[in-house]
């Protein structure tokens, strides 16, 4: 939400303003307000405000002197003016100063809701044009380099688009590598363009999954993908030793520049494999084909018979296939348990990568489970028992979960960022959707206005903190997303009854 700032020296006027415009319906919030020009000068140092609305006549300093010693703060802030009285001299120097409007008290409603319509135009525009500038060449990169490693981009375009982000196609050998981490993703992301920024053979980008994606070019083969290896397994020691989340770290097998797309897919696959070998900083997937290798000499489960019973639903049909591959499987001559044992994990790892590519979610942990029972098997009977448990719970998943995708994509965002700036303007350019239709779309699947989703979660995580912690109500209220307290009190009244004070009292 964009940031209000309101400032003038008589109280109700304030108050009115408060309480006179559904500030949330036009993404915006009030953060803070004040008396007199000065006293608002102090508070803007030290907060992001995007929108002052303004007396003129104040005490101490005046609303025009105000604004044009705001702007030294906030380039971009908008103003917007009030008054008693419709003083020329005051309206042509707020019209130099490029103020929104000049509002004369009483302050007419409908005149207001149209002037902060407007501005929030300009403001959305602004913040677009600011996006597009600074990350404009990032956005052309990383969607030129994640359609060439998917095979969607013509070879002469690529040649193209490669000179003009600066992307060399004279490499003699190269290698994918991704990286993930469970915890904070952009930060790992940054930290790691700063570790890498004096290796120019490496290209960093993101792919849609959120996931660091490093083309490395090799200048030899055995030597540089060693290289590469060493500096994968430094920067995940070193992220570790700082405190942070574990780094998973995927590596696809090298070759020519053609083949990155293959190394690519290798690399994102390797990933998956962590729920097996938690133990390892680096999976390999070179490695990982080897030991395919051996078992496949032995034993073959055809995987495109699973899909399609997967898609279709067919719960008793995937049960009685799981049963009866393993029983042919255990009639080879050549086959081991431990080779029975990981074929079996492997299917939970297919299950899983499957159900995320249906439902565009992590499902990491409802496979967990799974992946334990099969890893404590000692018969074969427990084997297929664990492996139709996991099959039952892919297929069920897919009967009961009905909610839109990009849907539950925003609510687990929400519940992670919750105190954070959030609007549906902010989360329809993270999620490529027209603010209004996203709007739509969490109404349908809710039965809640984003606003009001928004408002009872903070509300919600408030309450947690006044009864768990110690902290006083103005930082609970920061912590839970509302920078002014006041407009924390009347939130929270609103969905609880009593103040927070109050409610504190109750335990």
């Amino acid at each position: 939400m964009y940031k209000v700032f309101i400032v003038d020296d008589e109280p109700f006027i304030i108050e009115g303003l408060y309480d006179i415009v559904d500030w949330t319906s036009f993404g915006l919030e009030i953060v803070g307000h004040a008396e007199n020009g000065s006293l608002a000068l102090e508070a803007l140092a030290s907060r992001p405000v995007d929108v002052l609305i303004t007396d003129i006549s104040m005490p101490t300093m005046n609303g025009l002197r105000l604004i044009h010693e705001a702007r030294k703060l906030h380039a971009d802030l908008k103003a917007i003016v009030l008054s008693g009285f419709n003083e020329f001299d005051y309206l042509k120097e707020g019209m130099k100063l490029g103020i929104e409007n000049y509002l004369l008290k009483p302050i007419n409603v409908e005149e207001l809701e149209s002037t902060l319509c407007n501005t929030m135009e300009k403001l959305d525009r602004s913040r677009l044009d600011q996006q597009y500038e600074t990350f404009g060449v990032q956005v052309l990169k990383e969607n030129t380099l994640y359609r060439w490693l998917t095979g969607q981009i013509a070879p002469t375009e690529f040649q193209e688009r490669a000179e003009l982000i600066g992307f060399s196609l004279n490499i003699p050998f190269m290698e994918v590598a991704v990286l993930r981490t469970e915890g904070d993703s952009a930060g790992m992301h940054q930290q790691l363009r700063q570790y890498i920024q004096h290796q120019p053979d490496l290209t960093l980008f993101r792919d849609v999954d959120a996931v660091s994606v490093i083309i490395a070019a090799l200048p030899n083969y055995d030597e540089g993908r060693q290289d590469l290896l060493t500096l994968l397994e430094d920067f995940s020691v070193q992220w570790s030793t700082d405190g942070e989340e574990t780094v998973y770290i995927g590596i696809g097998s090298a070759g020519s520049l053609a083949a990155a797309p293959r190394s690519y897919n290798e690399a994102k696959k390797s990933l998956e494999y962590f729920m097996i070998y938690n133990d390892r900083r680096i999976i390999d997937y070179t490695m990982l084909e080897e030991s395919e290798g051996n078992a496949g000499e032995t034993c073959s489960i055809d995987w495109k018979d699973y899909v399609k019973l997967i898609i279709a639903r067919d719960l008793d049909a995937l049960t009685a296939r799981i049963q009866s591959d393993f029983e042919q499987l255990q009639h080879l001559e050549s086959v081991t348990p431990d080779e029975l044992r990981n074929m079996a994990l492997e299917l939970v790892i297919r299950f899983k990568m499957e159900l995320e590519n249906i439902k565009h979610s992590n499902e990491s942990e409802r496979f967990q489970q799974g992946l334990h029972q099969i890893k404590c098997c000692t018969t074969l009977a427990e084997l297929v028992s664990a492996l139709q448990h996991v099959a039952t719970e892919t297929v069920n998943s897919l009967l009961q979960d009905m909610k839109n995708p990009i849907v539950s994509q925003v609510l687990s965002y929400i519940h992670v960022h919750y105190a954070k700036e959030l609007s549906l303007k902010i989360l329809g350019y993270q999620y490529h959707l027209h603010p209004v239709y996203l709007g739509q779309l969490f109404h349908k699947e809710t039965g809640e206005t984003f606003a009001e989703y928004i408002n009872q979660y903070r509300i919600k995580k408030a309450k947690e903190q006044l009864k768990n912690t110690n902290l006083k109500v103005h930082e609970i209220a920061r912590n839970v997303g509302y920078w002014e307290t006041g407009y924390f009190y009347k939130q929270f009244r609103k969905y609880v009854g009593i103040s927070p004070t109050d409610y504190k009292g109750l335990g």
